[in-house]
């Protein structure tokens, strides 16, 4: 008795939490205007996919690193 209902507190919660996601994703649609334009990494290609179940992957170009030059000279200094 006590094994199923700890499996129905489980089965419970997923649910709720499932219930939680969905209905947040769908409220945040409301907030994003009809003439919104996509983020520049998001416009900037996808690779096609390779297979039935392949991922849609985003080739972001990234910026160069603000702080590469110090990152440079600290790992000079420390003899990496």
């Amino acid at each position: 008795m006590s094994n199923a209902m700890i499996y129905i507190g489980i089965v419970v919660g997923v649910a709720a939490m499932a219930a939680a996601i969905a209905y947040g994703t769908e409220n945040q649609k409301n907030y994003i205007p009809d003439d919104a334009v996509l983020a520049p990494a998001a416009e900037q290609g996808l690779l096609p996919k390779t297979g039935t179940f392949g991922a849609d992957l985003n080739k972001e170009k990234w910026h160069e690193d603000p702080f590469g030059d110090l990152a440079q000279k600290v790992r000079e200094q420390n003899g990496r």
